[in-house]
């Protein structure tokens, strides 16, 4: 059995995430480490009494430094056969900090000034996300190109497995284009989603040149293990981090092809990090063969190291 290690993004966060995790001394050091890297308190965050978890600028970190948490619990506890590692879009950064691309905790302060970049983005204009469900590609992209040309401002954001891609664009737009598109049957379903920006577009241009600032100098080591991009669906290089980084921000993601990529590198089970299990059901969607695991609380933790312990016997 290898493990493809997969990191959830931006809209997987749940109000009390990490909070039980806090019992571990290993993981409240962690957080520890990151509330004093970023300035936040990040359990007070997870908690999200006063709505945190809706805003960019602090649910970026604080589900990034959940992620991390957890992954210093999976290298104390146990010695998983790894083959690669992949996160959608944020979750790439939780990721690159596994695998050592980035250093703790001054990784998390990128994450976090990334956060503030695009919080500021996503207030110059109202925009939102698309899920659509079986699609029709190439008659999709054709039909979007068409509307681009004409002006419009919506986009193909995420191609995230073999069933679902994301649309992001001006919220104004969007209504009509979801109608648009079920009349023509260019997909079977459109589902609005409730997150916070029309990320991995053009409207985050400045965030993306901010970003590019921000980069230089920043120090990057070369990976334990190998971390397939989103944008690229290769394999980080150390010298192409940052230049990748800097355009992730407004260029689509490829999740299903960095699954794709792992299966490449035999992968025979992933293991998701963080709330949900959405990266979960687009590997499965990928190869229906893959075993899944996912940490999302202590629960599930203790569960997964239950079953590694005992030789994942099914």
């Amino acid at each position: 059995m290898k493990f493809g290690i997969l990191f959830s993004g931006q809209g997987a966060q749940t109000a009390g995430m990490g909070l039980d995790f806090l019992a571990d001394p290993l993981f409240k050091e962690t957080t520890d480490q990151a509330s004093q890297a970023c300035g936040l308190d990040l359990p007070a965050i997870w908690q999200n009494r006063q709505g945190e978890l809706d805003e960019t600028r602090y649910v970026q970190p604080a589900l990034v430094a959940f992620e991390y948490g957890v992954w210093r619990l999976l290298e104390r506890d146990t010695d998983l056969p790894i083959c690669g590692m992949a996160g959608l879009s944020l979750g790439e950064y939780g990721a690159l900090l596994a695998s050592g691309y980035l250093s703790w905790p001054s990784g998390l302060e990128l994450v976090k000034d990334r956060g503030e970049y695009m919080q500021l983005d996503s207030e110059k204009v109202a925009s939102g996300m698309l899920a659509l469900v079986k699609p029709k590609l190439p008659e999709l992209e054709e039909f979007l190109r068409q509307k681009q040309e004409a002006g419009s401002r919506v986009y193909l954001a995420n191609y995230n497995s073999p069933k679902q891609v994301v649309l992001a664009g001006v919220q104004a737009e969007l209504p009509e284009i979801s109608q648009e598109i079920t009349s023509l049957q260019l997909a079977k379903r459109a589902i609005s989603l409730p997150v916070a920006g029309a990320f991995h577009t053009p409207l985050y241009q400045e965030a993306s040149r901010k970003m590019h600032e921000r980069l230089q100098g920043e120090p990057f080591a070369s990976g334990k293990h190998p971390v397939i991009s989103n944008t690229t669906k290769q394999a980080f290089s150390q010298e192409k981090l940052a230049e990748i980084l800097e355009v992730q921000l407004m260029q689509p993601t490829h999740f299903a092809a960095c699954v794709q990529e792992l299966l490449n590198r035999g992968m025979t089970a992933s293991l998701e990090i963080g709330p949900g299990h959405a990266l979960s059901s687009f590997a499965k969607q990928t190869d229906r063969k893959l075993q899944g695991w996912q940490i999302g609380s202590l629960e599930e933790y203790q569960q997964f190291v239950e079953d590694y312990q005992n030789g994942f016997e099914e």
